[in-house]
């Protein structure tokens, strides 16, 4: 639909090295404690952004890329555009997930009404500066393990029993709330998700690991409350981020600076 091209991160176990959304990968993996992940591979973004650049007839290449700060994607990223001196534009969108989904469809959004590539960068960050990310997990251990948490790292010293709600702060996430039930946490994150709209058109995100029926009873609760959805998504987290927040997790992203997405209205979702 928006001609957004892909390359993938990795999950890492043992001897096996797994590619996103070409290898199949399941929860016994990402719920391994012998599990790690990797950006994408320096020659695979070579070789997407050398045909991205060939198939642009000169307009140039934007390139969305999750959180610097979570991930070495970026500045491996930033490697393989000086190949392409002036042609090739990098985003952090200090964000993880279908917040960076939300940074790209921004950007070939406006690439299609005939925006330059420097508008068209702008757009991408725009949306990434302006999109609420959100999350909530059942269980410690994986972010624990993941290192990628910032300020969220007391939380630790806490009793198992706490449900944290984190937030994405300026391309980390950090701890915003803290509760003593997953359902009290869902509903915290539930009611910040709504007030980060201020009653604008969004275009809502909702994500899941291994927990679909948590996600439809927080999809049900923003159809309800929030004023105007432009398109709603629920899908699954994918086995990265999984790796770092375990099953059960559950997030929210929302952002105003995403046009309606054709096949997600809020009735289709």
């Amino acid at each position: 639909m928006y001609d957004i091209r892909q390359v993938p991160l990795h999950v890492l176990n043992g001897d096996q090295d797994l590619a996103e959304d070409v290898d199949e990968i399941g929860p016994e993996l990402f719920n391994d404690p012998g599990t790690t992940t990797s950006g994408a591979v320096p020659a695979d973004l070579e070789e997407a952004f050398g045909r991205a650049v060939e198939d642009s007839d000169g307009d140039g290449v934007v390139a969305v890329l999750m959180s610097r700060r979570l991930s070495s994607t970026w500045s491996s990223a930033r490697l393989a555009a000086d190949r392409h001196p002036g042609r090739i534009r990098v985003v952090d969108s200090r964000s993880v997930g279908i917040a960076v989904g939300f940074g790209a469809i921004a950007a070939a959004q406006a690439a299609q009404t005939g925006a330059d590539r420097d508008r068209v960068y702008e757009a991408a960050i725009r949306a990434g500066s302006t999109t609420e990310s959100l999350l909530c997990v059942a269980q410690l251990d994986n972010l624990r393990n993941s290192g990628r948490i910032g300020a969220a790292t007391r939380l630790f010293g806490s009793a198992l029993s706490i449900k944290p709600v984190l937030r994405m702060v300026d391309g980390m996430l950090v701890l915003t709330e803290k509760q003593r039930t997953f359902s009290k946490a869902v509903g915290k994150m539930v009611d910040a998700a709504v007030e980060a709209t201020e009653g604008r058109p969004v275009t809502v995100g909702v994500l899941h690991c291994e927990a679909p029926e948590a996600a439809a009873d927080i999809t049900s609760r923003l159809r309800g409350r929030l004023r105007s959805i432009t398109s709603l998504i629920t899908s699954d987290m994918g086995p990265v981020l999984s790796c770092h927040v375990g099953s059960g997790a559950v997030g929210i992203a929302v952002c105003s600076e995403v046009g309606p997405i054709e096949g997600f209205e809020p009735d289709a979702a």
